[in-house]
């Protein structure tokens, strides 16, 4: 039996959704701000490796500009999230 490629690609990427679901858990729970902000930066990161993995599984190139570009507003997100959180005073 072989296994293609692409097939092992998109079983990678639903790997990671299922963690990412997971990871939902500590999103909703906390117990803390800064692990909500985490779990959030986690969800992002592993959003854009989804993409990865489908644009190379289906040879779409043109999905990888949309995961740098979601990455980079991933990371603005990461940045504004901690400014807020120490303008709160919320830093533990």
């Amino acid at each position: 039996m072989v296994i293609s490629i692409e097939s092992t690609l998109i079983g990678a990427a639903v790997a990671v959704t299922l963690l990412a679901v997971v990871v939902l858990y500590r999103v909703v729970r906390g117990p803390t701000v800064q692990d909500r902000i985490i779990a959030v930066n986690v969800l992002g990161t592993s959003t854009v490796v989804i993409i990865a993995f489908v644009a190379a599984a289906l040879d779409k190139p043109f999905f990888l500009d949309i995961a740098i570009v979601y990455a980079l507003l991933n990371f603005l997100l990461s940045i504004a999230a901690a400014k807020l959180t120490i303008d709160r005073g919320e830093v533990l």
